[in-house]
Formats: C-alpha cells, structure tokens, sequence
C-alpha cells in the first residue's frame, strides 16, 4: 500500500501438528486448519503438507513438537511427534531448501528435535542432561521467547492475570534459565524472539523486551545479548551475513538512540529515545503509524488476563 517500507521478514506458513494439537491441545479439530494450524494425520501428509508450503513460498516450516493434554500432571507440555515423524518433517524440508523450527516446551521434544536435525528450536524449556547434550553436539540455535513468561510473571497483577500462572512462569524461568546459560556457554547460539501476538506481548510493544530478560534472567553480558538479537538474529532471516552487524558489504539496517545500551539495554525499548532507523541505508518516519481499525479477519488473541499488556499501561503503573 506504500504506507511503510516495511521490515525484513522471513514467513512461515501454518503450524504442523499432530492430532493431539498444539498448545491450544483439544480446541483444534481432529483434521484440516484451523487459524496458524494445520493437522497432519500420517506420514504422507507431512510430507505433503510441507511441500505445499515450499510451494507457495514460506522461508520456514513450523513444527509444534509438544502440546497439552487435559491428564497432563507436569509442567511443561507433551512431546506429540516421534522421532522418526520429526525426521521426516526435516529431510523432506532439507531436500527443498528449507529450514525447519520447532516449538519445544519439554526435555524429550528438545533432544529428539536436535536429533532430527531441526534447525531452529523455540522455547527449550524444562531441559535436562541428554537434551543439551544434543543441542551443543547439533549446535542447534535456540529461540527460548522468554518476554512471554516475564511479562506475565512481572507485571501480570496489573492485567488481572492468574496468580498461578504468575508463580508457574517464575519457576519456568528460573529452572530453565540455568540450562540455557550452559547452552550457550558451550557454543549454542541463543537468539531473540518475543512470542508476540498474546494479550501480554501485543505485535510491536515489546521487541526490545528479550535483551533485559536475557540479562537478567539467563546470565548474557549486554554486548553478548545485543548480539543474539542482531547479527546471531540475522540467521532466522536467512540473512547470515548480509546483516545484523554494521560492517563493509553489509545491508545498512541501523537504528540510533540516544543512549548506551551497553549500560543499559531498556534505551532500545523507550520509544522517545529512538532518533532514527535505516532500512537499507534509507531513512524511515519514526512518526506513528495510524491505529489499525479492526482486527484481521479472523484474528483471535490469545487472553491471559483483562486488559491487553501494552508498554505504555506498564509505564503509567510504575509511576
């Protein structure tokens, strides 16, 4: 529409799952799409399912490696794939050029999804021995979306969130923080990700929030986590190199603060501070964008409390 010249993006199309379900578990039909899923019931599907996808263009194939299921009586979520369905989601991927990213929120669906040659692994929460070994040994990277559980464990009290969801994502973190730090400490690259599109992360609030998290919670030095969320970023673009650093031959997508962020990484996150962005080497407005009016057809967001959780509402509570 020539409004704005728009971000890089690397796209996916839906979500492969089981018929167990993803996260939304047995609100999703037992065949067919439903919003970001689509269920695949055998082995041919799969395959054809992710060569459909090929076909009309994504630069991913999504898989959602866990899901919930209503005898479940752990934290965490239920591996829903086998070894040898996540390898053949992979290969068939692999064989067309295209990488593979898995949402993991168990120990098993980790290792079994490193194993199986993924390449990018979300979440990674609950980890144990045999799943970091298989990440460090497959160097797979890890997206662990952690503003998701912050948000919701630090200002979820102002949105009407559920006490115990609040104590449950404090745990999350702080169990799997430990495993993340080793991860990356042995080598495995862990990128920035924001889980948006919840009532507590809406679309462009809180970009910024994972590099505080990443600090805060899994050990990383600022420079170590302004790294993971540009050049080490750059990956999930299919941008490795041509990107994510300012250097010779590099595309000049560059953003100027008026601040430090290597004294304090909340800069990139103050709105008022942002002076100027390059996309490209060209200049963009930084005036705000008109409200869009309505959702998207079809568009449900997911509630985790009263209120949408914008940046600005966190702001005016802490005043």
């Amino acid at each position: 529409a020539g409004i704005i010249y728009g971000p890089r993006m690397a796209v996916g199309g839906n979500a492969l799952l089981t018929s167990v379900g993803g996260t939304a578990g047995r609100l999703l039909p037992d065949e067919g799409r439903r919003g970001y899923g689509k269920i695949v019931a055998s082995r041919d599907e799969i395959v054809a399912e992710v060569r459909r996808q090929v076909k009309i263009g994504v630069d991913w194939i999504k898989v959602h490696v866990t899901g919930l299921s209503p005898r479940m009586q752990c934290e965490g979520e239920l591996q829903v794939w086998n070894y040898s369905e996540l390898q053949l989601v992979a290969d068939t991927a692999h064989e067309l050029d295209t990488p593979v990213v898995g949402h993991c929120r168990g120990a098993s669906s980790i290792r079994d999804s490193a194993r199986a040659g993924f390449d990018l692994i979300l979440h990674a929460t609950h980890m144990d021995e045999e799943a970091l070994e298989a990440v460090v040994a497959t160097r797979t990277p890890i997206a662990p979306t952690f503003t998701f559980q912050a948000n919701l464990a630090e200002y979820g009290t102002g949105v009407g969130a559920s006490p115990s969801l609040q104590e449950l994502f404090k745990r999350e973190i702080s169990a799997s923080s430990v495993m993340l730090k080793r991860a990356f400490d042995a080598g495995v690259p862990l990128l920035c990700g924001t889980e948006s599109g919840f009532s507590i992360t809406p679309y462009g609030d809180w970009h910024y929030r994972e590099l505080e998290v990443f600090i805060e919670s899994i050990g990383l030095t600022p420079l170590e986590t302004i790294k993971a969320a540009t050049s080490d970023n750059a990956f999930a673009l299919r941008l490795e190199g041509k990107t994510g650093a300012i250097e010779a031959g590099r595309l000049a997508d560059v953003i100027v603060v008026d601040g430090d962020p290597l004294a304090d990484v909340t800069v990139l996150g103050e709105l008022e501070r942002i002076k100027q962005v390059y996309i490209g080497g060209v200049a963009q407005s930084t005036e705000p964008l008109r409200p869009v009016r309505k959702d998207p057809p079809g568009w449900r967001v997911g509630h985790y409390g009263n209120r949408i959780l914008n940046y600005e509402f966190v702001q005016n509570e802490k005043k």
